[in-house]
């Protein structure tokens, strides 16, 4: 009876010519829990057929289902293939492409016997002819959610323990953080370019005051003081995990209690490490610990962009004068219009979109910077002393005016070393990871640009105040060149020196005017939820362009008040990095580094203090050439 029903299955489901061997085993263990995987229970084909072989199988009919009609829609058979129709008058793409080359064999036990509770994952149940190649949606819906959740999770995770960083999702619109494929190279042209410029060109009028050791003790004492604080910005970069400070404005909001950070890791009031007294823990948490850092770092920016037109402009019009000659027939322009020549150049070179852009800006800035500085040191040692000069400090009327006048030098010192309010913003500009964190290639970048600050700040400073002593005006190194040497100098140098000092200030302009620049992007992006359209970016740009313009136009003795500007911009370069670090890292109490940045950090804001008092009152005593709208 069996064999007659095997040979009907056969041939229902068209079974090759050639039989396949039989089972060695009777009937009833077929179905044995020891012979589900033998190898003799599987067909040789194999049943998954190679794609070559695809195209030309024919559809094959399926196998009815043997049970009663009654238990067709049992639970127990809700799932499995031998429940599908099989009459299918056009089969399915998916079903033809799925067919194997040769049939599966009939199961040889009992009809009755088909759906059995131990037979239900028996591969001799399973239909031959899967429904389709993908994953059943009944496998794949409730798999899927937990996946994605997890990895939800996960990521949440990891953000948390600093794995990874949290960022602004209006970071990738704004000029400064647009592109962050910056390295160590990038950092040191951008950190000499910022921090070496006109400056260093009034560094010996400040030896005037104190004299050949005090001049360079003094000098000294704030080149260490500015690299260290500003090694301590670079490590306050991404002091939290997971967050990046990628301006100056965000880490002082931060840290002096403005914004409320994840975890609570700012707490400046009720910390134990910064429990002495201090003017910027007594306005954490208010608003005006936020002003306190803000008027210094757009002063900053403003300013010297202000100060840069001027200087830059001077040069523009110096140059035209030395390539024209005193024979020249053509009408000069006057000093405003060359103001306003730069002006326009610097609006044209300030379209490049964000900080990276700018670097190849940065290093031309840089070439040109030292270039000139060594052309201007060199060239006036070259010529030697002048008849009758002195090194003696300049002579006082009062113990007052000699007071005033120390501290005056002291905040030409202090305004020659610039570039703080840029190192974060440089830095955001670097890719950053766990394994490798942009304080690495930054600190690189930063000891190559400083080496190269250092060895044109100190022989402008003791070559200038050797070859011109007391001597030397006050608007500095190149006013001295042009009005001692003018006549027994190389035209083509003098103008050369003149050159350079434009493209300089070119350059300059381009990096200090960037925060400003981010600022009012800013803006834009936070109200509208949208990246600033390109003809509004370059809109935004001329205009901060036009009020640098008329601020140099209207108050063109900005260079007459360096020591004033020096002492208001101090804290930023002195001060804030040592109380940030205090309150970000919370030093053991009374350990080293707790005292080295509570003392570095008063000292800073009292040297602060004091300067812009002096600088105020040395402006009330002497006077000064105002010439609102008048520029010469």
């Amino acid at each position: 009876m069996e064999e007659e029903e095997v040979k009907e299955m056969s041939e229902l489901l068209s079974i090759p010519k050639t039989p396949r061997p039989p089972v060695s085993g009777p009937p009833s263990q077929l179905h044995s829990p020891s012979l589900t995987r033998s190898p003799l229970l599987h067909s040789p084909t194999p049943q998954t057929p190679r794609p070559s072989e695809l195209p030309s199988i024919p559809a094959t009919p399926r196998l009815p289902v043997s049970g009663p009609p009654s238990q067709l829609h049992s639970p127990s058979l809700t799932r499995s293939p031998l429940l599908h129709s099989p009459t299918s008058q056009t089969p399915r793409a998916s079903e033809l492409h799925s067919i194997p080359a040769t049939p599966r064999p009939p199961v040889s036990a009992p009809p009755s016997q088909l759906h059995s509770p131990s037979l239900t994952r028996s591969p001799l149940l399973h239909s031959a002819t899967p429904r389709t190649p993908r994953t059943p949606r009944f496998a794949r819906t409730p798999l899927a959610s937990p996946m994605r959740r997890a990895i939800v999770n996960m990521r949440a995770y990891l953000e948390d323990i600093g794995h990874l960083t949290k960022l602004d999702p209006h970071d990738a619109w704004l000029p400064i953080t647009e592109s962050r494929n910056g390295n160590a190279y990038y950092s040191a042209f951008h950190t000499l370019s910022s921090g070496i410029g006109f400056q260093a060109l009034v560094l010996p009028l400040a030896f005037t005051f104190l004299g050949w050791t005090w001049g360079i003790l003094c000098l000294s004492a704030a080149f260490v003081w500015q690299l260290y604080t500003l090694w301590l910005l670079v490590q306050l970069h991404e002091s939290v995990p997971g967050t990046r400070y990628c301006r100056y404005m965000h880490l002082a909001e931060a840290t002096f209690g403005e914004l409320s950070l994840p975890n609570s890791h700012f707490r400046p009031i009720t910390s134990t490490a910064a429990s002495p007294c201090c003017l910027l823990c007594l306005f954490s948490g208010a608003k005006l610990g936020k002003w306190l850092a803000l008027f210094p770092i757009l002063y900053l920016s403003a300013g010297i962009c202000t100060a840069i037109i001027i200087v830059g402009g001077g040069a523009m019009k110096l140059f035209f004068q030395i390539v024209c000659g005193a024979t020249c027939d053509s009408k000069p322009l006057t000093t405003a219009e060359w103001y306003l020549v730069f002006t326009c150049l610097a609006v044209v070179l300030s379209q490049l979109p964000n900080l990276n852009s700018i670097a190849g800006v940065s290093l031309i800035g840089s070439v040109t910077a030292v270039t000139y500085c060594t052309l201007i040191w060199v060239i006036s040692v070259s010529k030697g002393r002048l008849p009758g000069v002195s090194y003696h400090p300049v002579e006082a009327k009062s113990d007052v005016d000699r007071v005033l006048g120390i501290l005056n030098a002291l905040g030409i010192i202090a305004f020659a070393f610039r570039g703080h309010n840029l190192v974060l913003e440089i830095q955001a500009t670097m890719p950053s990871s766990l394994k490798h964190p942009s304080r690495v290639p930054m600190w690189r970048g930063v000891k190559v640009a400083y080496l190269m600050i250092a060895f044109c700040l100190y022989p402008i400073a003791i070559g200038g105040f050797w070859a011109y002593g007391n001597m030397i005006p006050s608007n500095g190194m190149l006013t001295a060149l042009y009005a001692f040497h003018g006549k027994d100098t190389s035209r083509v140098l003098l103008g050369l020196t003149a050159l350079l000092v434009v493209v300089n200030c070119l350059s300059c302009f381009q990096i200090y005017a960037m925060p400003i620049f981010d600022t009012m992007e800013a803006g834009y992006t936070k109200k509208k939820n949208r990246p600033c359209p390109r003809w509004l970016r370059s809109a935004f740009r001329a205009f901060f362009a036009a009020i640098s313009y008329f601020m140099a136009v209207a108050f063109p003795f900005l260079s007459d008040l360096a020591g004033l500007i020096g002492g208001m911009a101090l804290p930023v370069t002195l001060a804030y990095p040592c109380f940030m670090w205090v309150l970000v890292k919370k030093p053991e109490r009374y350990s080293a580094m707790w005292y080295i940045n509570w003392v570095l950090g008063g000292a800073g804001m009292g040297l602060s203090l004091i300067l812009t008092i002096a600088g105020v009152w040395n402006l009330v005593k002497t006077g000064i050439d105002v010439r609102f709208f008048k520029p010469q």
